[in-house]
């Protein structure tokens, strides 16, 4: 890879953040991963190349994951008392002002 050290890092940064491609699931240790390698893992079929479209899909499969997990992991630590459930709060409130409105301006 050409470039300078902080170069070569930015693209690996970019790789793993951007694509989520670690060049470590596919090199040898010690071993630099060139342009060569990277044609041999194509052509064996190690790393698939999609078009712009799957990406979409597969980026947004991911965007929905991860919001389930946080759901999942926020109800979780509220079930355990580890945290607070706003919006329920926020609902209770609204719902009591709703039902008080004069002790709203008091």
């Amino acid at each position: 890879m050409a470039g300078t050290r902080f170069q070569q890092k930015m693209v690996r940064h970019t790789l793993r953040t951007t694509f989520e491609f670690n060049i470590s699931d596919f090199n040898i240790q010690g071993k630099a991963f060139g342009s060569e390698d990277l044609q041999e893992c194509i052509r064996r079929g190690r790393i698939q190349v999609l078009d712009e479209a799957t990406i979409e899909v597969m980026k947004q499969r991911h965007a929905e994951k991860r919001m389930r997990d946080e759901a999942l992991r926020q109800a979780e630590a509220v079930a355990d008392g580890e945290a607070v459930d706003w919006q329920e709060v926020q609902r209770q409130w609204d719902e009591y002002y709703a039902t008080h409105p004069d002790e709203m301006l008091s």
